[in-house]
């Protein structure tokens, strides 16, 4: 009986932790990293040296770590607001003791040094820079409107930084798909703002929502849309993407839509709801990149069948 009590007290908290450090964002972005490795940066390379390339999983490994540390710091500072945007996630974030997530949170960014010292200097150096910018965003940045909303979206788009570094392969369709995530999540952080609007005020965060009010922030969000359209337009026109321009075809329409509900939205519920499409639209995007060169989708097939 006290095994069993044991037992799920560890379990518990062991859910408690990936709550923390959101165990899927975690994963999506493994999956991210490698796909982006497999079918955006490097092309010419094999399926085989790609996946058992040591310095691509240190790149990978330490990445997850700074994110999931990142996120521990984020939520240390974030727990007032939390209390009052998301009471219930707070309760199962607070089974593991905040002196226990300080400890991991450290642990976890001198692993990720440690991984970035036998890739080499330069990339121990960004996972440096990669730390210290995510605690200068959850600590200072992320309570002023317009650094805390750039730094969010940067901080987010890091991942494939940190691959691009590697590979030190750049193409007009590569900026252009950075650009494409870069202002969808600019829309979702200010949604998320939105959504975390009560919190904030309580707690002085000024948010871009928090100084500029309800009405400009949509306005914003309807404006960043409207560029990300344009964006599409010319992406889908003058360059040659595969089957992905689906993808984007897709993602016209439903920004198109998302933009009229934002104008349209005044609930908390459909700020949150908003939020999490543009969630789904990101994540499809990453499981999509597979299909952005039909050649080297079906020379990774049969390579691995062949």
């Amino acid at each position: 009986m006290m095994l069993s009590f044991k037992l799920k007290r560890i379990l518990l908290k062991l859910f408690s932790l990936l709550s923390v450090i959101r165990g899927y964002n975690i994963l999506v972005v493994i999956i991210a990293q490698y796909l982006a490795a497999i079918f955006i940066f490097s092309p010419t390379k094999t399926l085989y040296n790609i996946v058992f390339d040591v310095h691509l999983f240190y790149i990978v490994f330490a990445t997850i770590c700074v994110i999931a540390a990142g996120y521990i710091i984020n939520n240390f500072y974030d727990v007032p607001v939390d209390r009052i945007n998301r009471p219930f996630k707070t309760r199962i974030d607070n089974y593991v003791k905040q002196s226990t997530k300080l400890k991991i949170y450290f642990a976890l960014n001198f692993i990720a040094f440690v991984f970035g010292c036998l890739i080499s200097w330069r990339a121990a150096l960004f996972f440096s820079v990669y730390i210290f910018a995510i605690w200068l965003y959850s600590h200072k940045l992320k309570k002023y409107p317009v650094f805390g909303l750039l730094s969010a979206a940067l901080l987010t788009i890091s991942p494939f930084l940190a691959v691009f570094i590697y590979f030190k392969n750049i193409s007009v369709s590569i900026i252009f798909y950075a650009v494409f995530l870069f202002l969808v999540v600019l829309v979702r952080e200010l949604l998320k703002d939105l959504q975390n609007l009560k919190g904030a005020i309580l707690n002085n965060y000024d948010t871009f929502p928090v100084i500029y009010g309800e009405r400009k922030t949509k306005q914003l969000a309807v404006l960043l849309l409207l560029v990300t359209l344009l964006i599409i337009v010319a992406f889908t026109t003058n360059v040659t993407i595969g089957i992905m321009k689906y993808y984007f075809y897709g993602s016209f329409v439903m920004l198109f839509f998302v933009g009229i509900f934002i104008c349209i939205s005044s609930s908390l519920k459909h700020y949150a709801i908003l939020h999490n499409l543009l969630k789904i639209l990101l994540l499809i995007g990453v499981f999509w990149l597979v299909l952005i060169d039909k050649a080297i989708l079906i020379e990774r097939v049969l390579h691995f069948f062949c």
